[in-house]
């Protein structure tokens, strides 16, 4: 498929997978750690200038945590040269107010917050850390600033219950959007499954309270079913290495950001390869590009232009298999693993990742 990917729109840099939060659910692989910060800043700023070179008009600072690098001012202000829309992914610390403030200055463009709970005692619970009132200081700085503050809120059975509270803290944050994402179960989050998956019930209802919530006034309200309650599978990344490239803090060039877990596909890095090339031609890209790899009922079934077969992370770590049709899917062979994994007995502990800060 060499020469025939797709233009990609979004860049998602990770710039580190430190992180001072120890979140239960945290997308980054479990063994993060031995992945290391291996990009200086000019290897940062070519990757951004070779991005906006492919089309990419997006890019998303996230990791772990950006803010723990220092040259994070000089990583904005490159974006900003090479004129793509620049949006920070913070947990919110170790960055500062007015740290926030220089970055501002250099080209930020927006900032999406993540807060885990509407009560503060939950939130710093989750997120392993006293953070809550930290994280409201950014977000309350961001829209000093008037840059467009986005709050995310991973949901799960511990805080699901005050889905309507995250909603009302949202409004009075003045958050342009509120993306309610249920728990999809990667990373940590797999790990932690039994203690973070919701009851049906409790579903429902938070179903109700913000379909009610979205015909209010105040922020665009994005709500993300979890795949294991759904009967089709989400589309990953909108489809594997169509719109979405991820660069690691270590270089390795990505169509999803849990893509490193799969056996047997060969990615390349941004300090061996111009990032045109690992998005084009390296073998793990092209591996599920389109719809020629599909096995059935993929293959013949009408939805495969728009779910793209589902998750291929989601599809090797539940079945073994990422060629095999997502078990998310009511479709697919392997769809038991999924009711059974959503009807098991909750865990009443879960598994902290390790945390780490500068």
């Amino acid at each position: 498929m060499s020469g025939e990917a797709p233009r990609p729109y979004n860049l998602i840099a990770e710039l580190s997978y430190r992180c001072p939060l120890r979140c239960p659910y945290c997308s980054n692989p479990v063994d993060w750690s031995r992945t290391r910060d291996a990009l200086a800043t000019a290897d940062w700023c070519r990757v951004l200038e070779q991005a906006a070179g492919l089309g990419v008009l997006h890019v998303g600072l996230t990791g772990g945590e950006p803010s723990v690098r220092d040259d994070l001012e000089e990583i904005v202000a490159a974006a900003a040269r090479a004129e793509l829309f620049t949006h920070l992914v913070t947990a919110g610390l170790p960055l500062s107010p007015e740290r926030l403030e220089e970055l501002a200055r250099a080209g930020l463009r927006s900032v999406q917050l993540s807060i885990q709970d509407a009560a503060p005692e939950e939130s710093d619970r989750i997120a392993g850390t006293a953070s809550f009132d930290r994280k409201l200081a950014i977000a309350r700085k961001a829209r000093a600033l008037a840059l467009p503050l986005t709050v995310n809120v991973v949901l799960h059975r511990h805080n699901l219950g005050r889905v309507r509270e995250v909603i009302g803290l949202a409004r009075r944050l003045g958050a342009e959007r509120l993306e309610l994402a249920n728990t999809q179960y990667h990373g940590w989050a797999l790990e932690n499954r039994a203690a973070l998956m919701p009851s049906r019930e409790q579903l429902r209802e938070a179903d109700r309270i913000v379909r009610e919530e979205q015909t209010r006034p105040g922020p665009e309200i994005l709500w993300v079913l979890p795949d294991y309650f759904g009967e089709r599978p989400k589309p990953c990344m909108g489809g594997w290495a169509r719109k979405n490239l991820v660069v690691a803090p270590d270089g390795l060039v990505l169509p999803c950001q849990a893509a490193r877990d799969l056996p047997g596909l060969e990615f390349w890095k941004v300090l061996d390869h111009d990032l045109a090339a690992c998005w084009r031609d390296a073998p793990g890209m092209n591996a599920y590009r389109g719809e020629a790899w599909m096995p059935d009922p993929c293959r013949s079934c009408e939805h495969r232009s728009r779910d793209f077969g589902g998750c291929r992370c989601q599809a090797f770590h539940l079945t073994g298999d990422a060629a095999r049709t997502d078990p998310a899917c009511v479709l697919s062979p392997d769809h038991a693993i999924v009711v059974e994994a959503r009807e098991q007995p909750p865990d009443p502990s879960w598994r902290y990742r390790a945390a780490t800060g500068k």
